[in-house]
């Protein structure tokens, strides 16, 4: 088996003396594990890290064998980032949650987009959190679990959606969801139109209710927690008051 393909770096960690085990995403295959030939050697360490872009060439004898893959870097990748520990800390979370998240080699191209959209927004600092939330959201579709935010679960309003079921990920609206406060998601505008602007508490809001979904939906199925980076991020958004 080989293919070529768009990727970015996930993970990566010492296989041997001078090997290494990296897992990807890649546009067109999901995400996929492969050894990467002297891939502890100082050249390969900016290519191997968590967010790089590369251009990967795989190859296994037989489908179910772990393969060998040649990478190729594709920018600057973290490396432009360097100067911004927030933003490191946003794509280290996103490939944690994508790692974790994503099931071996099943075509995940809604996934790839929408991590190669929230890459391509982190030298923006005001605007890549909420790209982050979508990101999530975006990671739910293309897992089958999308949120429903085009009206409201219970009366079928199309405006004043301000919560979210967190039983069925489907908007609720103003009046709908009075009696249940106390049980709603909150929903921030912004994930409703990309016009709307960002109101304090929004992006605190928005990683609540994304979290829940991939907890409920995606990690907890699986017996796993959410990526202790994900927890790092929202702490580190916090310290700089973003949330």
């Amino acid at each position: 088996m080989e293919f070529e393909d768009d990727a970015y770096v996930l993970s990566a960690r010492q296989f041997g003396e001078s090997g290494a085990i990296v897992d990807l995403i890649t546009a067109r295959h999901g995400r996929y594990a492969a050894h990467i030939a002297g891939g502890a050697s100082r050249r390969m360490k900016p290519v191997l890290q968590a967010g790089a872009r590369v251009l990967a060439r795989y190859r296994a004898r037989v489908t179910e064998q772990l393969g060998s893959a040649m990478l190729e870097p594709v920018g600057e990748g973290p490396a432009a980032l360097f100067d911004d520990p927030l933003a490191l800390a946003g794509l280290a979370a996103a490939a944690a949650v994508t790692a974790g998240a994503l099931p071996e080699r099943e075509p995940h191209p809604g996934a790839f987009l929408a991590f190669e959209a929230l890459s391509g927004s982190l030298s923006q600092p005001e605007s890549w959190p909420a790209v982050f939330v979508r990101f999530e959201a975006g990671l739910l579709q293309d897992l089958g679990f999308g949120l429903d935010l085009s009206k409201c679960g219970a009366t079928g309003a199309v405006d004043d959606l301000i919560y979210v079921s967190p039983r069925t990920g489907r908007a609720i609206c103003r009046d709908a969801g009075a009696p249940y406060i106390k049980r709603l998601l909150t929903l921030p505008p912004f994930l409703l139109s990309a016009q709307s602007g960002l109101n304090p508490g929004d992006i605190g809001a928005g990683l609540a209710l994304t979290a829940h979904f991939l907890e409920a939906f995606v990690f907890n199925p699986l017996n796993r927690p959410l990526p202790p980076a994900r927890h790092w991020l929202v702490d580190r958004l916090a310290d700089a008051h973003r949330l």
